[in-house]
């Protein structure tokens, strides 16, 4: 099965990530990609410079960034592929903990969402 990891969080961080976070977050993902598991993983640019199309009453409208009306920004995400559903959330556990160890003071939250196998195929290589 395939998961979504989406990183919600209310403000965008400034600044880099703690430098002890991304050797732990490092070795966590070197881990993950040596037993297959880590699918892709990213963390996205500053709502500001995104854009949002949105279709309401049969009319498209394309706003950019940032969008004031969100109560909360995704700062990144990460695709795995895992046999349990307790496995995924037994590997979130695990990144969300590293962040609780070594990024003092950040606060959000990670969601987890199942791909649907049913209207998203795997990808054909």
């Amino acid at each position: 099965m395939r998961y979504l990891y989406l990183i919600q969080q209310e403000k965008e961080f400034q600044g880099p990530p703690p430098a002890r976070l991304m050797e732990e977050m490092g070795k966590l993902m070197g881990r993950r990609i040596a037993e297959g598991s880590l699918i892709d993983t990213a963390g996205l640019t500053p709502s500001a410079q995104a854009v949002r199309v949105t279709l309401k009453r049969g009319q498209l409208n394309v706003m950019d960034g940032p969008f004031a009306e969100s109560k909360e920004v995704v700062g990144g995400y990460a695709f795995f592929k895992f046999d349990t559903r307790e496995q995924a959330i037994e590997a979130l556990m695990e990144f969300m903990e590293l962040h609780r160890l070594y990024a003092e003071g950040w606060e959000f939250a990670c969601e987890m969402r199942e791909i649907n196998e049913h209207t998203n195929p795997e990808p054909q290589n």
